[in-house]
């Protein structure tokens, strides 16, 4: 189910202007520093944004096309969301929240609910209200609530900027457990190379709104070592593979113990 961008907005004092196709399965980041129009360019494939020009099709079906005045609702593009801050019905206990989005699907594809708890591992948290969940708890029912709308393409808007070191090496785990097990289109947004390299089949570079270089993860450079993050453990500076940080391709690290 390819997915076809084309967007041309006025962001303030940013140009954007970004072009991709995403492959059919698999994800596809969207990688670039803060302010590069990572997350513009995901609203207009939401369509919760479609001022200046833009161009959206998935799987053949033009969600957007400002020229001839094309639009298909949100609601309506079965596309699932998750953002940096959870978004939870805070009134709702974690069961409640995730069959909001089941109730809301209008489309089975196959993705149950009792295989989106166990592979979230989330099947202890059901009765609790969203108040008494950690960061990472969080963001878990927000991954389960989004798959049980049965979507057939899943939005990350940097879903681990939010969570400390560890929490992001967690939560990165289950999304790659996601990826393997439901075999969904993805679209990720994100500013940590190890992410990418942990996640990413293709990679969108952006910056100053335009695309500066596409393809495979490894043809880029994100891979190996040099995506880790350094982080502070006991004392000690520990390298972990598959979490965000500011380091960039080539870089090198140092592991000091003591």
């Amino acid at each position: 189910m390819t997915l076809a961008v084309a967007v041309r907005r006025r962001l303030g004092a940013l140009d954007l202007d970004v072009a991709f196709e995403g492959p059919e399965q698999g994800v596809t980041a969207l990688f670039g520093p803060s302010g590069a129009g990572k997350s513009a360019t995901l609203a207009a494939i939401g369509g919760v944004a479609r001022d200046g020009s833009v161009r959206v099709a998935l799987g053949g079906e033009v969600l957007t096309d400002t020229a001839v005045r094309a639009f298909v609702p949100p609601e309506r593009r079965g596309i699932g969301w998750v953002y940096q801050d959870a978004r939870l019905f805070p009134h709702l206990p974690v069961r409640a929240n995730l069959l909001y989005g089941k109730r809301r699907a209008g489309i089975d594809r196959g993705i149950g609910e009792a295989e989106v708890v166990q592979v979230l591992g989330i099947e202890a948290l059901l009765p609790r209200r969203v108040a008494e969940l950690s960061g990472g708890e969080r963001q878990r029912v927000a991954l389960g609530r989004a798959l049980l709308s049965q979507p057939r393409l899943l939005l990350l808007d940097e879903p681990l900027a939010a969570l400390d070191g560890a929490r992001r090496a967690e939560i990165l785990d289950f999304i790659v457990a996601l990826k393997a097990r439901f075999a969904l289109p993805m679209v990720y947004v994100t500013h940590s190379p190890a992410e990418v390299a942990a996640l990413a089949d293709h990679v969108v570079r952006i910056e100053g709104g335009r695309v500066v270089a596409q393809g495979a993860p490894a043809a880029l450079g994100f891979a190996g070592e040099e995506t880790a993050e350094v982080v502070e453990v006991a004392g000690a500076a520990v390298v972990l593979r598959g979490l965000g940080g500011g380091l960039r391709p080539g870089d090198r690290v140092r592991v000091v113990r003591g």
